[in-house]
């Protein structure tokens, strides 16, 4: 029997603190009790570890029109242009709200915004602080919201669960009325009930083997709202991120995208460059492209690594530029203005996720999902760098109006506390450190950069066997944080997995050797909804 003090209300229930997240509660603040729930500290996020900026038009040199063309060009035929053209349009008006909240971005010798060139833009379009953008971000946010007397911010706090209409006391309509959240230190659960509930707890990248993400994103979100009747959109668009360090003594540690935008060549070990020959573009060639220009010179050439080259570039411009980067390897041994920097491809970001609208509402009653959890319809098969972050502020501003227009007055039903019972045993940590690292080996051998229906297939079959062992674990076992991020890291596996199998064609970030070509007749989204949809 559970305590009746371990069942919470809120007005707004915001699940993740990254720029999404943060910029909503900011704003839903004035009109409601906001309770923000994050896994670690408030500042772990995919946000603090952006580092290229935030792509918007802002110089005279350059226009709303240029901006869409490029995204829907990388796009690879899948983006949904209303949802294009209002995002670059709004991007402007977002950039001047964190200018005026106080994030330091980096202004020229004319004192005017500096602007970035990345892959696959036509303009310098890329507003920036240095190359910690996300960390300046976030932290301005965080500073904000902590002045917000409306805003409690639960950290080292996990939702478990999406609380729907069968966990309620009393019958109500099907929809979303909160989330179960365990208290990682303490081990407790406690349902939060709230008006309304966001999902923004960022990507999957721990999903893979290799990733330039943090811990925390297990995919969590996606899992989440699957569970409570979601639809899931295009997963199979995973982005490899081309140039991340690779040293045996550091974790994946992010190479910006804008160090090629500043003249970066990519080499073999031999020092040949290689990218003019696959792409006019060479090295500022989209992301997918790179990624599997880089995975097929290592294949051909057994080798375990490319190089970046920023030697063009001396010391002083480096530091200037490049101060966070230039630093860490730096302590690394590598000397950017010197030597050539190892790279190899890692899993960066999502472009699918919980499918959503213009105002970020899922197809569940009273859930929103923000931020990279969330399939807009503006990345398309392949996100346009630095388009991530200005997806985050458009569409939690876009959620904000929508969630503060439609609540009514009345709070939700009273949801049933969580039932532990028959669960006090702690789960083995052999079995979970076991299986963790089976299934991210799994995705990130058969489901990775190229793919095969003969791989996928294989995938399938070991994540499916990987899931039974799991689902029996959680349901006799005490709820742990490592337990509950398993059972979402299979999950959203094998969603992936799903949704690769059935896109019969190579576009985008999605290539299989099995159909090396689009086709004009798959140029569509791919979604999932739990029972109807792709088979699991």
């Amino acid at each position: 029997m559970q305590d009746n003090h371990i069942v919470k209300t809120t007005d707004f229930l915001i699940i993740g603190s990254g720029i999404a997240g943060l910029s909503l509660a900011l704003g839903l603040s004035h009109h409601g009790r906001v309770t923000l729930v994050t896994k670690k500290t408030p500042a772990d996020s995919n946000t603090n570890l952006a580092q290229g900026g935030i792509a918007t038009v802002w110089d005279a040199g350059d226009d709303f029109s240029l901006h869409v063309e490029d995204t829907l060009r990388v796009g690879g035929g899948l983006c949904h242009r209303d949802v294009v053209e209002e995002v670059v349009r709004e991007g402007p008006e977002r950039v001047r709200d964190l200018l005026t909240l106080g994030v330091p971005f980096t202004v020229g010798e004319d004192g005017k915004l500096a602007l970035g060139l990345e892959g696959g833009h036509s303009r310098n379009r890329i507003v920036r602080c240095d190359d910690l953008t996300g960390r300046a971000v976030e932290a301005t946010l965080l500073s904000a919201v902590a002045d917000e007397p409306n805003v409690e911010m639960l950290d080292y706090h996990m939702a478990v669960d999406l609380i729907t209409a069968r966990h309620l006391e009393i019958p109500a309509p099907d929809g979303v009325y909160g989330a179960y959240v365990l208290d990682s230190q303490t081990g407790e659960v406690m349902a939060i009930r709230s008006r309304r509930t966001v999902l923004a707890t960022g990507g999957a990248g721990k999903v893979y083997r290799y990733t330039t993400n943090p811990d925390i994103a297990t995919g969590d979100g996606v899992a989440m709202a699957y569970r409570a009747g979601a639809r899931i959109a295009n997963l199979e668009f995973v982005q490899f991120h081309p140039t991340c360090l690779f040293h045996p003594d550091v974790k994946a540690f992010l190479l910006s995208e804008a160090m090629r935008g500043e003249g970066g060549k990519l080499l073999r070990h031999d020092g040949a460059r290689f990218m003019p020959a696959y792409d006019d573009r060479a090295e500022l060639a989209p992301r997918d492209i790179v990624a599997r220009a880089i995975d097929a010179e290592m294949k051909r050439h057994g080798d375990e690594c490319v190089y970046l080259d920023m030697t063009h570039l001396d010391r002083g411009a480096l530091e200037k530029r490049f101060p966070n980067i230039y630093q860490r390897v730096r302590e690394l041994g590598i000397d950017m203005s010197c030597d050539p920097i190892p790279v190899v491809p890692a899993t960066h970001y999502f472009c699918g996720g919980v499918d959503v609208d213009l105002d970020g509402k899922t197809s569940v009653a009273n859930l929103f999902a923000v931020g990279e959890v969330s399939h807009t319809g503006l990345h398309g098969a392949n996100r346009l760098a630095s388009n991530s972050l200005l997806e985050a502020l458009v569409f939690a501003r876009r959620a904000f109006h929508a969630i503060r227009d439609t609540t009514e007055p009345a709070g939700p039903p009273r949801a049933l506390p969580w039932d532990k019972q028959g669960t006090d045993e702690a789960p083995s940590a052999v079995i979970l450190e076991h299986d963790w690292d089976e299934a991210r080996r799994v995705m990130w051998d058969y489901v990775g950069i190229v793919r095969s229906d003969q791989r996928l297939r294989i995938a399938r079959e070991r994540m499916l066997a990987l899931e039974n062992t799991v689902h029996a674990l959680y349901w006799n076992s005490r709820v742990t944080q490592d337990l509950v991020e398993l059972r979402n890291i299979i999950l959203v596996g094998r969603l992936i997995v799903a949704c690769a199998r059935s896109r019969r064609e190579s576009r985008g970030l999605h290539f299989t050797e099995s159909y090396p070509h689009s086709a004009a007749t798959l140029a569509r989204d791919t979604v999932i909804e739990p029972g109807r949809g792709p088979q699991l």
